[in-house]
């Protein structure tokens, strides 16, 4: 599924998308900050020799289906005074995928972005380099808010996993065998809470009611940091139940772990 977005390059809005994890730029975009008849300037561009060989190298690197004799056919034409090649004839002739037309109220001529930096090139090399610089930006800045993205979901991971070790030392350690089933789960939400007054200072229902407008829980909503500390505090709990600590000794320790663990992390000198 394709993914819109657009960059704004000297005041010129150039829209993009994604398709399976490639980018096209639009070089319709890209021509209208040198004429609003975008078309002929396309049009010039792709009658070149220079250009179809270029597209011909591109579609032999990244393309098995490419037509290279119907290109070779074409690319021999580009001198003729009578020459015309539009995008659509370069697809269907030489089954092209770097260049294509979209129709429609936000279509125009969209280039995979090697293909469009050559068409800005062309068009003039200094604004090439400004729509290179803006997108590897907005590339650079996605690819940190991906990388955070997935830390956080490990650690969430992390978290309910070693969740996973302290229920099992709950319950065989602290839930009587003969206890109704109905209040088992006050066991649990007694731990969890522990540990979230461990870590955060406060239980889930104090942290709603302080945040009713937030979504997610408090959890949910924790840092990078918090995640691996609570993690590593569930471990450090499941032990503390196995050697029969109380519940006030447990919460003391958990809390100073939590606290040397959150200055190493953000280092903050103990």
């Amino acid at each position: 599924m394709a993914t819109k977005k657009t960059i704004t390059v000297q005041g010129t809005e150039i829209r993009f998308y994604y398709e399976r994890e490639e980018d096209f730029l639009s070089l319709t975009d890209i021509a209208r900050k040198f004429d609003e008849r975008t078309g002929r300037l396309i049009a010039n561009w792709l009658r070149t020799r220079s250009t179809v060989s270029f597209l011909e190298a591109w579609e032999l690197l990244h393309n098995q289906d490419f037509n290279i004799l119907e290109s070779e056919y074409i690319k021999n034409r580009t001198g003729d005074n009578a020459f015309v090649l539009s995008v659509v004839d370069w697809r269907e002739k030489t089954n092209a995928i770097g260049i294509r037309a979209k129709k429609g109220r936000y279509g125009g001529t969209y280039a995979h972005r090697d293909i469009a930096f050559e068409f800005a090139s062309w068009l003039s090399p200094t604004f090439k380099l400004y729509v290179f610089k803006e997108f590897q930006r907005l590339k650079e800045v996605e690819a940190k808010e991906k990388h955070e993205t997935l830390e956080w979901n490990v650690k969430r991971l992390l978290s309910k996993v070693n969740y996973k070790i302290q229920t099992d030392a709950i319950k065989k350690n602290l839930i009587p065998s003969n206890i109704k089933p109905g209040i088992k789960g006050y066991y649990y939400a007694s731990e969890a809470d522990l540990l979230n007054m461990a870590m955060f200072g406060m239980t889930a229902k104090e942290w709603r009611n302080i945040n009713p407008k937030m979504k997610g829980n408090l959890r949910d909503n924790a840092t990078h940091e918090q995640l691996l500390v609570l993690a590593n505090l569930e471990t450090h709990n499941a032990e503390f139940i196995k050697d029969g600590l109380s519940q006030e000794e447990r919460l003391e320790r958990l809390n100073e772990i939590a606290i040397y663990q959150m200055r190493l992390l953000i280092n903050i000198e103990i």
